[in-house]
């Protein structure tokens, strides 16, 4: 079956209820941030710190979401730190000042902003969160599920909750799954799009992980347990898979704080037979059937699902139905996955299939007795990493992430690698069984982080139609792959203290969220830490931009992204290393000045000791000729994409030619993009 991905508007009929508990108090704020997710309470902790009042609901028992809920190994390791503070790096800050006031030297620093692991016990980052909220004044109420919301027109006037009415002038959806956005009547998305539906290369299908050459039938045509598909759907197609669910367990081999991992309630050792005929097979990685673990303070360890393995914490296709179901639902669900992760468990430690070593090196974990006290010691919170996505003012794609990364409105800069983990695992008609929907990290070559792009105001922006008082940004406008790099809770703790920046001055100047003066906002998103500026070189380049992909080629030219920084999507080149070349490779760029003058023209291009030294570029334009030799051995300054390689006049009106040759050169040349800028001194400063 073709199924795309589902786009619903809730039905007001069934959502947008008058209806009133008769026990219920009704509570009023500037404004309401529902879920206590990291965006949901940096949003209240950051409207609260703008002189709002905020009350954040939160509708289960847990306070923080992944951030106090097992998730204690810091994602932000592979993204730009320097651009990432405001509340995120207060957040750490203060995790980190908890340690060094009781005398524990942490193996990092967070005002050093590398790209060293940074990691957390639960109990202090819920610690921390707790008292964030509480100096900001913030009003944290927890066992508030949403049932129902009151609109007048766009506008929400309030809502309903299983204990309480709540309404404000401004709300924020700080829930993963998008529930109050949903129940107010705005569109949404969920699952993933099709190649065609806007142009990304890593939407559809993608096979990134080997084919397991075992037999994944039961009997007949009914596949082993774990198995959810027979039929993947055409590689092109969207569908309603999501990436998997899974927790995050807090463990430790420490025997003095070490609890006994519970037995599954009902284990059949037959709903791992597929994993153990994989094993079983000739050639099989055993490795590949596990979890992953990092090192966290406290003699623990932070298990996660594992992108990389064939099978492992993530209950793949479980978390279908999840955005949609209600409170039973959804704990039907939750224990569906607990009981999976017991059961997993189980497997590894007490299965033939494995070695006694083997089982041993799992069983002597256990579950950490300083750690989630209140539910057994096992995680609160179920790692739901993409539910919903609105469908709002401007969806961020793929392209927005690589190609088209700077934005006139931005509240944050987020940079984690393109990443997402499996979405079904497929049996296919010989038996042999795949895993499908994992998208290994994208980043830049050479970079160990994401690439870096600006989040618009535009994405937590319900269309003003729908909502005009609401704010989004954890289930923010996106498609599928570009939530597979915005899923990281660096970037919704960021996206969080955004909203409720907006949220307060939009309570404040009586407008809708959509008319709130962009101008406003970033002075405030300022004033509060944040940085807006992208690195150096990722940032537009001003005048006139001639890229590899509009030229004339001629000769043999090659596309590469070997070097990075570059231009736009990669560069060409021609040559080879240490060989001369015949000069019949040369790129050519047509085009017209809008006014005439002396120009600044600077080169983009991919320093290297293989690079030609004396490569010609000539400029055409009207009378003028100039002529110049570049040295690509040459670094580029610091921070910049580009080198000024001189000053040419160019004439308006007419068409300018700039040509790059390779004739009399050794080594590669590189062409990547040419910048002309508009000198005002007419080139006397040159």
């Amino acid at each position: 079956m073709n199924l795309k991905p589902i786009r619903l508007i809730a039905s007001a009929a069934l959502l947008l209820s008058g209806s009133l508990l008769s026990h219920a108090q009704t509570t009023n704020a500037d404004v309401i941030v529902y879920g206590s997710t990291p965006g949901g309470y940096c949003a209240a902790i950051a409207a609260a710190r703008e002189g709002a009042s905020v009350i954040l609901l939160e509708p289960t028992a847990h306070v923080g979401g992944m951030n106090t809920g097992g998730l204690s190994f810091s994602d932000s390791n592979q993204m730009y730190r320097d651009k990432l503070m405001g509340l995120f790096h207060e957040w750490h800050l203060r995790i980190q000042q908890d340690y060094t006031s009781r005398g524990v030297s942490l193996p990092y620093d967070v005002s050093v902003k590398d790209q060293t692991n940074w990691s957390y016990e639960p109990h202090v980052a819920s610690r921390v969160t707790n008292a964030m909220l509480s100096e900001a004044g913030v009003t944290v109420l927890t066992g508030r599920y949403l049932q129902s919301v009151n609109k007048t027109g766009p506008r929400i006037t309030g809502i309903v909750t299983g204990n309480g009415t709540f309404t404000a002038r401004v709300f924020v959806d700080g829930s993963y799954e998008g529930d109050l956005m949903a129940a107010a009547g705005v569109s949404w998305t969920i699952g993933r799009e099709g190649t065609a539906d806007f142009g990304e290369s890593r939407a559809g299908k993608v096979y990134p992980k080997d084919t397991m050459n075992i037999n994944g039938f039961l009997s007949g045509n009914t596949p082993l347990p774990l198995i959810t598909a027979t039929d993947a759907g055409p590689v092109a197609d969207g569908d309603d898979n999501l990436m998997v669910y899974s927790y995050r367990l807090s463990l430790t081999t420490n025997a003095a704080n070490k609890v006994a991992m519970p037995a599954p309630a009902n284990y059949d050792p037959a709903r791992f037979e597929v994993m153990r005929r994989y094993l079983q097979s000739p050639g099989a990685n055993r490795s590949m059937v596990g979890f992953d673990r990092y090192t966290v303070p406290g003699n623990k360890t932070d298990g996660n699902n594992s992108i990389a393995k064939q099978f492992s914490l993530g209950l793949v296709g479980g978390a279908k139905g999840w955005a949609t179901a209600d409170e039973a639902g959804r704990a039907a669900i939750f224990e569906a996955h607990k009981q999976y992760t017991l059961e997993f468990y189980h497997f590894l430690t007490t299965d033939a299939v494995f070695t006694q070593a083997e089982r041993n090196s799992i069983a002597q974990w256990g579950l950490c007795a300083d750690e989630f006290p209140d539910t057994g010691h096992f995680p609160p919170q179920l790692y739901v990493r993409e539910s919903r996505r609105m469908q709002g003012m401007y969806f961020l794609t793929e392209n927005d992430i690589i190609s088209n990364p700077y934005k006139p409105d931005p509240i944050m800069i987020s940079s984690f690698p393109i990443d997402s983990h499996d979405c079904q695992r497929v049996v296919q008609p010989d038996g042999k069984v795949i895993n499908e929907g994992t998208i290994r990290p994208v980043r830049p070559p050479g970079n160990p982080r994401g690439y870096p792009y600006h989040v618009p105001y535009r994405s937590i922006l319900p269309l003003p139609a729908e909502c005009d008082n609401l704010l989004v940004p954890v289930a923010l406008s996106c498609t599928h792959v570009a939530i597979s790099s915005l899923r990281i809770e660096a970037t919704w703790m960021l996206l969080g203290q955004s909203a409720g920046i907006a949220a307060a001055l939009a309570a404040d100047q009586d407008v809708t969220v959509q008319d709130l003066p962009y101008v406003d906002l970033k002075t405030r998103l300022l004033a509060q830490d944040q940085e807006l500026d992208l690195p150096a070189e990722f940032q537009p380049l001003s005048g006139i931009i001639l890229d590899d992909p509009a030229a004339e080629l001629a000769g043999t030219w090659t596309h590469a992204t070997g070097i990075s920084p570059y231009v736009g999507v990669g560069y060409s080149h021609a040559g080879a290393a240490g060989a001369a070349n015949d000069g019949s490779a040369v790129a050519t760029f047509r085009f017209t000045a809008p006014e005439a003058g002396a120009y600044k023209l600077s080169m983009a291009y991919s320093p290297d000791p293989s690079r030609a030294t004396n490569v010609p570029v000539t400029v055409t334009s009207g009378a003028n000729v100039t002529n110049f030799s570049v040295d690509q051995t040459v670094a580029r300054p610091a921070n910049s994409v580009v080198r000024e390689i001189g000053t040419v006049q160019l004439v308006a009106g007419q068409e300018t030619v700039i040509t790059i040759g390779t004739a009399g050169t050794t080594g590669f040349v590189i062409l990547d993009a040419i910048q002309l800028v508009l000198d005002p001194s007419g080139g006397t400063n040159n």
